[in-house]
């Protein structure tokens, strides 16, 4: 007697049990860009935000009205679970003062 393992069932339990062991599910507008995983985290490949700030009273709080303008376009893009700034990947930042207080740019590549 022959046993024939080429059922539908067994094909599709194959085909998930050979797909990329960090496939996850990736939706909405950030399905939209390449991905890859950078310790344990998965990253846009090669797309950047940007956040701002100006007229801060310091330094410091420069840095986190940067982080927060872009923590929250990356919410509204592409939901919270990409909006933490301190997983994200390729962080630049750079401040400078003038007359008005401190300002911060951002850039980094959103990551979960």
């Amino acid at each position: 007697m022959t046993i024939k393992f080429c059922t539908p069932v067994f094909v599709a339990a194959l085909t998930l049990a050979a797909a990329p062991a960090f496939a996850v599910e990736v939706s909405g507008l950030a399905a939209s860009h390449d991905m890859r995983r950078e310790g344990g985290r998965l990253c846009f490949a090669d797309h950047f935000h940007y956040g701002s700030s100006a007229g801060q009273s310091s330094r410091k709080s420069a840095q986190v009205a940067a982080v927060g303008s872009w923590a929250s376009f990356v919410d509204f893009e592409y939901g919270p679970t990409w909006a933490n700034f301190s997983k994200s990947s390729s962080k630049d930042v750079k401040c400078s003062t003038s007359p008005s207080g401190w300002g911060c740019e951002i850039n980094a590549r959103p990551c979960r």
